[in-house]
C-alpha cells in the first residue's frame, strides 16, 4: 500500500528546504546540478511493470530488416554512453505514430512510424541516442523529483516512487503516450538531450549531422507543426538551429 504524507503548505516549504539540501547531487554529463529524491533505481519496478503491460497489449512488429536496424544501432549507442553494452532492450511496436521512448531499466520503444522520418542508420542513431542520452542525463529520476515536490508529495521513497509513476502511466495514457518517461520531459531535458545524443552518436561512429537531418524530415512530414508526442520540445527551427550550432561548435560533421 502507498502511503503519503500530507502536510502543510510551510511544513512542505521547510521540508522542501531540506531535500533541496540534501537531495542534490552534481551531474557531470549535464554540467549542472540535479534536485532528486529518487533516482532511476527506484522507478525500475513500477516501469518494468508497465513496460510487460505494454509488450502484452500492444502490437509488436516482427519486422527482421528494422528489428536488426534497431539492434545493431542501439547496440553501438549503448557501448558509447559508458552505461554498459548489456541488460538493453530494443522493441518495434506496430505504430504509425513517429514516436520513440525510454523508461528507466534500459527499455527503449520504438514506432514502426518513426521510420517515416528516419531514413538512414544514421538518423536512426540521432533518435535512440536522443534516447540513450535521457538516461545518461537522470532526466527521469529528475522529473519524478521535480513532479513530487511539485505536489508536495513526501514520504517513504519507494512508496512515494511507485504512487506517482502508476499515476502518470494513468494520467498520461500508457507507457507510449509521452517521450521518455511516464511524465512528460522538459524542454531544457530535450534540450540536453539533443546535445548528449550527438555526442554518443560521434562517439558510435555515426554522422552528428544526421540529427539535424531527422528534425527537418519531421518537419516536412508534418508540415511545420511537432507531433503530439513532441509537444514538450523546443520548436523544430529552434530544435535545428541549436543543433546546427553545436555541432558546428563540437567540430563535428
Amino acid at each position: 500500500m502507498t502511503r503519503y504524507l500530507k502536510l502543510s503548505a510551510m511544513a512542505v516549504a521547510l521540508v522542501g528546504a531540506g531535500f533541496a539540501l540534501n537531495g542534490c547531487e552534481t551531474n557531470d554529463t549535464l554540467g549542472r546540478s540535479q534536485f532528486l529524491l529518487v533516482d532511476d533505481a527506484a522507478l525500475e519496478q513500477s516501469a518494468l511493470t508497465a513496460w510487460q503491460e505494454q509488450l502484452k497489449t500492444a502490437k509488436i512488429s516482427k519486422d527482421p530488416v528494422l528489428n536488426k536496424r534497431i539492434q545493431t544501432v542501439g547496440a553501438r549507442i549503448a557501448a558509447a554512453s559508458g552505461l554498459g553494452a548489456t541488460g538493453w532492450e530494443y522493441v518495434l511496436f506496430q505504430d504509425d505514430q513517429p514516436n520513440a521512448f525510454v523508461i528507466p531499466g534500459k527499455k527503449v520503444g520504438i514506432n514502426t512510424g518513426l521510420f517515416k522520418v528516419v531514413m538512414t542508420d544514421d538518423q536512426l542513431a540521432a533518435v535512440i541516442g536522443h534516447e540513450t542520452a535521457h538516461v545518461l542525463g537522470k532526466h527521469a529520476a529528475e522529473r519524478a523529483s521535480q513532479q513530487m515536490a511539485t505536489q508536495g508529495v513526501l514520504g517513504a521513497a519507494a512508496g512515494v516512487t511507485k504512487g506517482n509513476v502508476q499515476k502518470a502511466i494513468s494520467s498520461y495514457g500508457g507507457l507510449g503516450a509521452q517521450l521518455g518517461l511516464l511524465l512528460p520531459y522538459s524542454r531544457k531535458h530535450e534540450s540536453e538531450a539533443d546535445r548528449i545524443g550527438v555526442d554518443l552518436m560521434a562517439k558510435a561512429g555515426y554522422r552528428p549531422s544526421a540529427a539535424v537531418e531527422v528534425w527537418q524530415n519531421m518537419m516536412a512530414q508534418n508540415s511545420g507543426a511537432p507531433p503530439e508526442f513532441m509537444s514538450t520540445h523546443p520548436s523544430d527551427k529552434t530544435r535545428i538551429k541549436d543543433l546546427q550550432d553545436y555541432i558546428a561548435a563540437k567540430g563535428y560533421k
